[in-house]
């Protein structure tokens, strides 16, 4: 039978059939091969996308951009899952109290939730 040629491996199985192919994939010299394979690709996209961009930017094709300049003072930093908090608007449901809506809870008001004047 036909023997299975693995691109990644830069080699032949003994036989092509599903169980030996299976179990070649399976393996973990193929598996680095894979991940060495596509870690190369990977760069080489990479490297092209750089000497393209470097090469429009030396010709005058691309203005300069200001990649220096931060991002405004809390812009783009969500808060730690782990710190306690109020959750926030849309997150949880309200809980069910029971009885009509707007009916006020008994005992008194938690603070800051005092009525004012």
């Amino acid at each position: 039978s036909a023997r299975f040629y693995c691109d990644y491996c830069d080699t032949y199985l003994t036989h092509d059939s599903p169980s030996v192919r299976k179990t070649h994939c399976s393996g973990r010299k193929h598996k680095e091969n894979v991940k060495d394979y596509y870690q190369k690709w990977m760069e080489e996209q990479a490297q092209s996308l750089i000497d393209k961009t470097t090469a429009a930017f030396q010709q005058g094709k691309i203005p300069p951009t200001p990649f220096s300049a931060p991002p405004p003072a809390g812009a783009m930093i969500p808060p730690p899952p782990s710190i306690p908090g109020p959750p926030r608007p849309g997150m949880m449901p309200a809980p069910h109290m029971g009885g009509p809506p707007m009916m006020p809870m008994m005992g008194p008001p938690p603070p800051g939730m005092m009525p004012v004047g």
